[in-house]
């Protein structure tokens, strides 16, 4: 055992002492977990964490898990996998003690708000605008495709605060209170029938200039460290440490229960069943290699390989249901507590066709080819005439 896990064995012995996760309060344990530097181990003393190596936060969720705790909701994962790293980065450190403990204990949810409809791939060409109030900012423009932001009492908002500067360069990050008047979230009914994304009305909404993440005009800086932790998140989720988790899971339930087993479809499981086996060890390789700090384009890797690989899955396991695939499934609208990647099994009709989103959420498969081509292999990057312009002069639709 290494000293790094032999000291938060003592803390995590602690904390179990002192707090039974089997009869307290959820909330109540997550924040004594927060207060002892078990919440993000990686992060600074005081802020949540230790100061230690990454891998040993799942040294400390196996032994909770073990002890009974219960796993966090699936509404926090921006909280703990985007807003949390952006926050310890950038955020002050006063916004980040009034900010991290709630957002680890589930007391604060929080959404995304950066996609619009003008400005989708590019990022940084939105026109959503914050003008400067004294000590606050005045936010007016639309967001769109805002996970579970029915939900949320936080919002991770990006602004363009200065239109006379390059489009990269005049933006700003901010903390935005969900249920401040002028904030209005409409649903966006799917494919699905859920309505787990939304749309976002922010109409002279003023936002404390206190809860501004990061520098004046640093927004595409900060944006940026939290879409990296999206998309190495997404991409490592393909069955965790569990061999034959994640979307292969479904396809294997799928073969159990159906009866078309020629050569042709187990040649094709067992493709898939390989690909998605390469994707768990690639993942695990890189955990095991990260360190303290932020991933970087690497993460684009495991996210456009998680794209396609669940496509592929989904894909076969209606296929190989034949018409009982497109039969038998709820399309009434409704709109969710949790957003999935993956589900119960027998949950191919609704996966197959939720998995048209994952070639879009946290970039689109063609932004991770373009990311790739150009930060991983250096290739030459696509021409951006309008990278040195003034963004009130670059043309838009």
């Amino acid at each position: 055992m290494t000293d790094s896990a032999s000291r938060v064995d003592l803390v995590i012995d602690d904390l179990l002492a002192a707090h039974d996760p089997r009869t307290t309060d959820p909330v109540t344990f997550r924040g004594a977990q927060y207060d002892r530097g078990l919440a993000w181990v990686h992060f600074p003393e005081g802020f949540g964490g230790l100061g230690l190596e990454p891998r040993i936060q799942r040294h400390i969720e196996t032994r909770l898990r073990e002890a009974g705790a219960q796993p966090p909701q699936s509404m926090l994962f921006f909280n703990l996998y985007l807003a949390g790293p952006t926050m310890v980065t950038h955020g002050s450190d006063e916004l980040r003690n009034r900010a991290l403990r709630p957002m680890f204990t589930g007391e604060d949810v929080w959404c995304q708000l950066f996609s619009e409809p003008g400005s989708g791939s590019d990022l940084a060409g939105l026109s959503t605008r914050a003008v400067r109030d004294g000590d606050e900012w005045v936010v007016n423009g639309q967001k769109v495709w805002n996970t579970l932001a029915h939900l949320a009492g936080k919002g991770m908002l990006v602004a363009r605060t200065d239109p006379e500067l390059p489009k990269h360069k005049g933006l700003t990050y901010f903390m935005v209170d969900m249920h401040a008047p002028g904030v209005e979230v409409r649903p966006l009914r799917q494919i699905t029938g859920e309505a787990e994304f939304n749309e976002v009305y922010l109409t002279d909404v003023r936002v404390a200039d206190a809860d501004r993440i990061g520098d004046i005009g640093d927004g595409w800086r900060v944006s940026m460290t939290t879409l990296m932790n999206e998309r190495t998140t997404i991409g490592a989720g393909v069955g965790g440490p569990k061999r034959g988790g994640g979307s292969i899971a479904e396809a294997i339930y799928t073969w159990e229960h159906t009866t078309d087993h020629s050569p042709a479809r187990r040649e094709q499981l067992m493709k898939l069943w390989c690909d998605a086996e390469v994707l768990r060890l690639t993942n695990m390789r890189a955990a095991q290699k990260a360190r303290a700090g932020n991933p970087g384009p690497e993460g684009s890797i495991a996210k456009l390989a998680f794209a396609n690989l669940n496509k592929s899955v989904y894909e076969w396991c209606i296929d190989i249901l034949g018409a009982a695939g497109i039969v038998d499934y709820d399309y009434t609208f409704r709109r969710p507590s949790e957003a999935l990647l993956d589900g119960a099994p027998g949950s191919a009709r609704k996966l197959f066709l939720r998995s048209r989103a994952n070639s879009i959420e946290g970039g689109t498969s063609e932004i991770m080819r373009n990311i790739l081509g150009e930060r991983m292999l250096g290739l030459p990057g696509e021409p951006r005439v309008d990278r040195d312009l003034p963004w009130s002069q670059v043309p838009r639709s």
